[in-house]
């Protein structure tokens, strides 16, 4: 398995920061390159509300996306909210593999 790592971005609501880094480890210690978001603004990251930042992290995930063979939704209770749907529609668009956390 060395040398052939499989590129995963999460998705999901920064709400569930616990929840974004179980499962960047558990998929890292499976074998993965994980891409994940690099502030949890709805988790205290205020400096996501300071103006144009949030639409710049917004475009950098699709380009994280871009990156990635998959994204893997962390859709905790099944939340889905507007941003994530955004990066869901962009990931089918461009034929990524999508994987959820919870059916």
């Amino acid at each position: 398995m060395v040398g052939k790592y499989k590129v995963i971005t999460l998705c999901g609501s920064t709400r569930f920061k616990d929840k974004f880094l179980d499962v960047q480890k558990r998929l890292t210690l499976e074998g993965n390159i994980v891409i994940s978001v690099g502030l949890f603004g709805h988790s205290g990251d205020n400096e996501v509300w300071t103006e144009g930042t949030k639409e710049m992290l917004d475009d950098m995930h699709k380009r994280k996306i871009d990156m990635a063979d998959e994204i893997f939704v962390i859709n905790v209770g099944g939340y889905i909210g507007s941003s994530t749907r955004s990066e869901i529609e962009y990931a089918t668009k461009t034929g990524k593999v999508i994987n959820y956390l919870e059916p």
